[in-house]
């Protein structure tokens, strides 16, 4: 078998979409830590690949950059869609667990959480 069948033998689709074969992991997550620039031996220990798995992934990521980029960037929209949604249908329920007294003997937790986050200038 040559090196192009190889290649496209590592990926499959899947109802998920692009993914690695006999895994559920699919070749959007691998592009968040490309993205993030993480080498191929932190993605390989990442999700537990073999040598030949992650050179194959890599490979057919290259030899296919402008369809796995297009797929990628619609799954991130999608994502971010999703993620506008529930925000805005969960906004008035996180303004009142926001705003909710603590609990009765975790006033000093609380306190000590918001002396963290106006540390790190998180109010």
């Amino acid at each position: 078998m040559n090196e192009t069948n190889d290649n496209q033998d590592a990926v499959v689709r899947t109802d998920r979409g692009l993914s690695v074969a006999g895994t559920r992991i699919t070749l959007y997550q691998i592009m968040d830590y490309i993205k993030a620039g993480c080498s191929p031996s932190m993605i390989r220990d990442h999700f537990r690949l073999t040598v030949k798995q992650t050179s194959d992934i890599l490979k057919y990521i290259e030899s296919h950059r402008e369809e796995v980029e297009t797929e990628y960037k619609q799954v991130l929209d999608y994502a971010d869609e999703l993620r506008q949604y529930w925000e805005e249908r969960n906004r008035e329920h996180f303004a009142k667990v926001r705003n909710a007294p603590p609990e009765p003997g975790k006033e000093h937790l609380y306190e000590k959480l918001r002396a963290a986050k106006t540390r790190l200038g998180m109010v």
